[in-house]
C-alpha cells in the first residue's frame, strides 16, 4: 500500500495585516543598506511594504508593523479613493476635467469632444481603452515636450521610456534615456512641462545644484516652484486614476 500523501499546500500563508477588518498584504524587501526596519504604506495598492537589514526575520517584520497599527490606519483613512474609468466618470487631460462618454454609436477610438472623451465599442472594455489613449497622448505630447527643452538646453535627444513609477514623476539615465509617468498628461501643461525640463536638465548636469537650477530656470518658461507645489498637492490624486485597491476584508 502506498503511504498516504497529504494534497494540503505546504506554502506559508502570505504575511499580512490587519487594521479596521480590512486584511493588508505585507511586502518585505531586504537591503544591506538598511540599520532597522521600516514601514511604508501603499495606499494606492493597498499593501504595506517593510524594508528590512539582513538579520531580521518576517515575524520581526510582522512585530513591528504591528506596532505602528495606529499610525498605518491614519494613512490608508485619509487615503484618496480610486477614479474608475467608468462611461458617466471624470478624469482630467492636460489639467482640464472630461467626462467618459459610452455609446454604441461613437468611434471605438476614444474622441476628445465638448469637455468629454467619447468612445465606442464594447462597453466593458472602456477603461483600458481609455488607458491605452492616455499612455498614446502622452508619449506623443511628451516628445514635443523633450524636443523642445533639448533644443533650449543644447542636448542631444535622448531615448524617451513612458511609464508609471509612483515614486518619481520622472528620471534622467545619463544621457540615453529619460523615463516620464504617463500620469503627467492629466496634469496641466506647466507642470507636465516642468517635469520634463527638469529631466532634461539633469543630462547636463546629474545633480541638483546650483549650475543644474540655473540651466533649469533658464530652459523652463514658468515658475518651476509653482508646479512643484501642484504635484505636491494633487499628485496622489493623478495616482489613484484607474487605481483598484488590493486589500479585502478580513476573514
Amino acid at each position: 500500500m502506498r503511504p498516504f500523501r497529504s494534497t494540503r499546500s505546504t506554502r506559508p500563508e502570505p504575511l499580512a495585516i490587519s487594521l479596521d477588518g480590512i486584511s493588508y498584504p505585507l511586502e518585505l524587501r531586504r537591503s544591506k543598506q538598511a540599520r532597522s526596519i521600516i514601514v511604508s504604506p501603499d495606499t494606492v495598492k493597498g499593501v504595506v511594504r517593510l524594508t528590512l537589514p539582513t538579520y531580521a526575520s518576517e515575524q520581526q517584520a510582522l512585530r513591528f508593523a504591528r506596532s505602528k497599527s495606529d499610525w498605518l490606519n491614519a494613512r490608508f483613512a485619509e487615503a484618496l479613493p480610486p477614479v474608475p474609468i467608468i462611461d458617466g466618470g471624470q478624469i482630467a487631460f492636460l489639467g482640464e476635467p472630461q467626462r467618459i462618454r459610452w455609446s454604441p454609436e461613437f468611434s471605438r477610438t476614444p474622441e476628445l469632444a465638448e469637455g468629454e472623451i467619447r468612445l465606442g465599442g464594447p462597453q466593458e472594455l472602456v477603461e483600458s481603452r481609455i488607458l491605452r489613449w492616455l499612455k498614446a497622448q502622452a508619449r506623443t505630447i511628451f516628445a514635443e515636450d523633450l524636443q523642445f527643452y533639448c533644443d533650449r538646453a543644447g542636448s542631444d535627444l535622448p531615448r524617451l521610456a513612458v511609464g508609471d513609477a509612483r515614486r518619481r514623476w520622472g528620471s534622467c539615465s545619463g544621457h540615453q534615456s529619460i523615463r516620464l509617468s504617463w500620469r503627467l498628461v492629466m496634469a496641466p501643461s506647466h507642470v507636465r512641462r516642468s517635469v520634463v525640463a527638469h529631466e532634461v536638465a539633469h543630462l547636463t548636469h546629474m545633480d541638483h545644484s546650483h549650475r543644474f537650477y540655473a540651466l533649469l530656470d533658464q530652459i523652463y518658461e514658468s515658475d518651476r516652484r509653482t508646479a512643484d507645489r501642484w504635484l505636491k498637492d494633487h499628485g496622489r490624486g493623478l495616482h489613484m486614476v484607474g487605481a483598484e485597491r488590493q486589500s479585502q476584508a478580513a476573514g
